[in-house]
C-alpha cells in the first residue's frame, strides 16, 4: 500500500484523528440565504450616478457569490442553500407559491458549496427573469404570504443536524421595511402575527436569524416598522442596528480568502481539580498559522476521490485473510494474545480529561514556555451543573494569588503538561475588550527547548557591543517605523492568497487570475517621509560610518569580508563582458539557445536578475526582463 507522506509527517495538532479536532465536524454552519426577489429589489439604487445601473439584487447576489468562494477555503465543512422569494416560479420541498430555491444536479438543496453550484450562480442575474422570475408576493386581495413561505422553507431546510452541534442561520437580504405596508385592516394584522410566529418558532429550534437591509436612495431602511419585532431588538440594539448590519454587509462583500478558525466552541472537555470533583469547559481556537488544505487524490478517469483500502494477504497460502488480525507478545517461547481492547488499555495513559495537578507563581512562567497558539477555555452548564461558580471562584483566586494552574493533557499517543493561566475581563466604553477565562498554554518538554549557543572564530576576539549612540539611534528609528495597533489579522499571506486564487481559477474555469494584494510589501511611501529617511541615514551612519557601501557585508571588526569582494568583482566582471553581446539581436533571432550558461549569466548578474535554473529558465528570465 502507498503511503501518504503528509499523513506521515503531519503534526499531532494537524492530525484529523486527534480529539481536538474530532468534533470540529459537530460544530460547523448551516446557512441559508434568503432573498428578496421583488421587482423592488431590481430598481437601480442611485440613478443618474456612475453605478453601472447596480441594483440591489445584483448586490446581494454578489455579495453571496463571494461569500461562497471564501467559504470552500474558509470553512468547507459547513453547508448552504440559497433560496429566492417573491418568485413568479416556485421549487420548493414544501410546494409553496412565491419560493424558489436555487440548485444545482448531484446537490442537496443544503449542502457544502461546490464549483458548479458557484459557476450557475455568478450567473443567474442573466436567466433571472426568464428561468425564476419576479413579482410581488405580497399584495392587497390575496392571502398569499411570500415572507412567511420563505421562513417556512428555510426552517425546513435547516432541520438536519442537532442545534447543539451545529449552528443554524438564515441570512435575509431585503431592501423592504414594511413587507405588510400595501395590506389594510385584519388581513395585514393576521399576516404580520402569522409571520412572526413563524419567526419565533425558527428561533425556538435553535435558527437565527440575521437580517442584512438594503437602503434605498428614497430613504433609509426603517427597522422599527416590522422587522425590529422579528428580530427581537430593543433599546440600543435598535439604534445601532443598522449602522451594524451596515459593516457586516460589507465585511461579507470585501472578505479575503483566509482559512481562519471561527470564534465558536471547538470541543467540550472535562476539569478533574480533585477526586470526585470535575467541571465541563468549552474550547475556542484562537489566532493560529495559516497552511494551505490538506491534498486529496483523485482518480485520473472520473475525477473522484480516492479511497485507501488495506487488506492482508497470508504469507503461505496468498489468500486475503478475512478475520480480524490477533496481536501477541512472545513470553517465555509462549504467545501471549491481546485483544484490541486490551492493547488500548495498555497504551492510554490519559483519559483525555484535563487533570489538575497544582499551582505556580506566574513568574515560573517564561515566554519560550509558550511554543504552539494556546487555546481558550470557559465553563459551560450544559452537562454539569455548577461548572460556571466553581470555575469563577478559581479563576478569581489564581488572579488575586497571581499563580498559574499546572495540569496534564492530551491523548495516549500525545500526552503532555499545560498552563493554566487566568485572564481578567477587560472593558472600555465600546463594551467588552477581552472577555474572562483561561489560557490553556502547551508547555514544552525539556528537549524542545535549546540553549543558545555564541560560535566565535577567535576565542579571545572581544565580542563587539553596540554603543550608547548606537542604541540611541535604533532606538528612534524604532519608534518612527513602529506601525500603530499592529494585530497580525490586518496582513494576509500573499503566498496563500495567491495559492487559493490559482485553485478559484481553475475550479471556476476563469479567464483571468483574481488580482491580488500583497499587504507585506514595505510601505514605500512611509518610509519616503523625512522623518524616516533621517532616523535611517543617522543610523546607518553611527553603525557603518561614512565611508559605507550598502553592497558591502561588514564583519564583526567592522572590515569589508571577502565573500563580499568577491562578489563584487564578478558583478563587475559580468558588466564588462556583457556590454560585448548584442542582446536584443539575439533574442530576436532566437539565438540566446547558442549561448553557454555562463554567458547568460553575465546579462543576469550585470542587471540584478536571479542566476538560479537551468539554461531554459535562464533564457526566458532574459525574455521577461527585456519585454520579448
Amino acid at each position: 500500500m502507498e503511503l501518504d507522506p503528509e499523513d506521515i509527517f503531519r503534526d499531532d495538532e494537524d492530525d484529523p484523528e486527534n480529539g481536538f479536532y474530532q468534533e470540529r465536524e459537530s460544530s460547523k454552519e448551516l446557512v441559508v440565504y434568503l432573498v428578496d426577489a421583488s421587482p423592488k429589489m431590481f430598481s437601480t439604487i442611485c440613478p443618474g450616478e456612475d453605478q453601472k445601473d447596480e441594483t440591489h439584487f445584483h448586490v446581494a447576489v454578489s455579495c453571496i457569490a463571494q461569500s461562497l468562494k471564501t467559504q470552500i477555503i474558509n470553512r468547507s465543512y459547513d453547508e448552504v442553500a440559497i433560496c429566492f422569494f417573491n418568485t413568479r416560479e416556485k421549487k420548493n420541498l414544501q410546494d409553496l407559491n412565491g419560493v424558489f430555491v436555487f440548485n444545482v444536479a448531484e446537490r442537496e438543496y443544503l449542502d457544502r458549496p461546490t464549483a458548479k453550484l458557484i459557476k450557475e450562480f455568478d450567473c443567474v442575474e442573466e436567466s433571472f427573469t426568464k428561468d425564476i422570475g419576479s413579482q410581488y408576493g405580497i399584495f392587497s386581495g390575496s392571502r398569499d404570504n411570500s415572507l412567511y413561505s420563505a421562513l417556512w422553507v428555510a426552517q425546513a431546510l435547516l432541520r438536519k443536524g442537532s442545534a447543539k452541534t451545529a449552528d443554524k442561520r438564515i441570512l435575509l437580504f431585503t431592501n423592504e421595511d414594511d413587507p405588510f405596508g400595501s395590506i389594510k385592516g385584519v388581513t395585514k394584522l393576521d399576516m404580520t402575527r402569522t409571520t412572526l410566529q413563524r419567526a419565533k418558532d425558527a428561533q425556538d429550534l435553535g435558527i437565527t436569524i440575521e437580517l442584512l437591509p438594503l437602503s434605498r436612495p428614497d430613504g433609509e431602511f426603517n427597522i422599527s416598522l416590522f422587522y425590529a419585532e422579528l428580530l427581537g431588538l430593543e433599546g440600543d440594539n435598535l439604534t445601532q442596528f443598522v449602522p451594524l448590519a451596515g459593516e457586516r454587509f460589507e465585511d461579507m462583500k470585501d472578505q479575503l480568502r483566509k482559512r481562519m478558525f471561527k470564534k465558536r466552541k471547538v470541543r467540550r472537555i472535562t476539569f478533574s481539580i480533585t477526586n470526585g470533583l470535575s467541571i465541563e469547559l468549552n474550547t475556542y481556537a484562537l489566532i493560529r498559522p495559516t497552511t494551505p488544505g490538506t491534498i486529496t487524490w483523485l482518480d485520473s478517469v472520473t475525477n473522484l476521490p480516492l479511497k485507501t483500502e488495506r487488506s492482508f494477504i497470508c504469507a503461505d497460502t496468498g489468500a486475503l485473510v478475512q478475520e480480524p488480525a490477533k496481536h501477541f507478545q512472545s513470553y517465555k517461547n509462549e504467545n501471549i494474545n491481546f485483544s484490541v481492547e486490551e492493547l488500548s488499555e495498555v497504551k492510554r495513559v490519559s483519559t483525555g480529561h484535563l487533570c489538575l495537578l497544582g499551582f505556580k507563581p506566574l513568574s515560573c512562567l517564561k515566554d519560550y514556555h509558550n511554543l504552539r497558539p494556546s487555546t481558550f477555555v470557559f465553563p459551560s452548564d450544559e452537562e454539569v451543573t455548577g461548572s460556571t461558580c466553581i470555575f469563577i471562584a478559581l479563576h478569581r483566586s489564581m488572579l488575586r494569588l497571581k499563580r498559574f494552574a499546572v495540569a496534564f493533557y492530551g491523548s495516549s499517543t500525545h500526552p503532555q503538561l499545560v498552563a493554566l493561566v487566568a485572564q481578567e475581563e477587560i472593558v472600555n466604553a465600546s463594551g467588552q475588550v477581552e472577555p474572562p477565562g483561561m489560557h490553556m498554554i502547551y508547555l514544552p518538554y525539556s528537549d524542545d527547548i535549546r540553549h543558545i549557543e555564541e560560535l566565535h572564530a577567535d576565542i579571545n576576539a572581544v565580542t563587539p557591543r553596540a554603543t550608547d549612540d548606537q542604541i540611541k539611534k535604533a532606538t528612534a528609528l524604532m519608534r518612527r517605523i513602529d506601525l500603530k495597533d499592529f494585530s497580525v489579522c490586518q496582513f494576509a499571506n500573499p503566498a496563500l492568497q495567491r495559492h487559493y486564487a490559482v485553485l478559484q481559477a481553475l475550479a471556476l474555469d476563469e479567464d483571468e487570475m483574481p488580482e491580488i494584494k500583497d499587504e507585506t510589501v514595505p510601505d514605500e511611501e512611509g518610509m519616503a517621509r523625512p522623518g524616516v529617511v533621517n532616523a535611517l541615514e543617522e543610523f546607518k551612519l553611527s553603525v557603518y560610518g561614512e565611508n559605507y557601501d550598502e553592497g558591502d557585508d561588514f564583519q564583526a571588526n567592522g572590515k569589508v569580508s571577502e565573500a563580499s569582494r568577491k562578489r563584487k568583482a564578478i558583478a563587475e566582471n559580468a558588466v564588462k563582458e556583457s556590454v560585448n553581446y548584442d542582446w536584443p539581436d539575439l533574442a530576436d533571432n532566437g539565438k540566446l539557445k547558442d549561448l553557454t550558461v555562463v554567458e547568460l549569466k553575465y546579462y543576469l548578474t550585470a542587471h540584478n536578475l536571479p542566476v538560479a535554473g537551468k539554461k531554459e529558465a535562464l533564457i526566458n528570465r532574459i525574455l521577461t526582463h527585456m519585454g520579448k
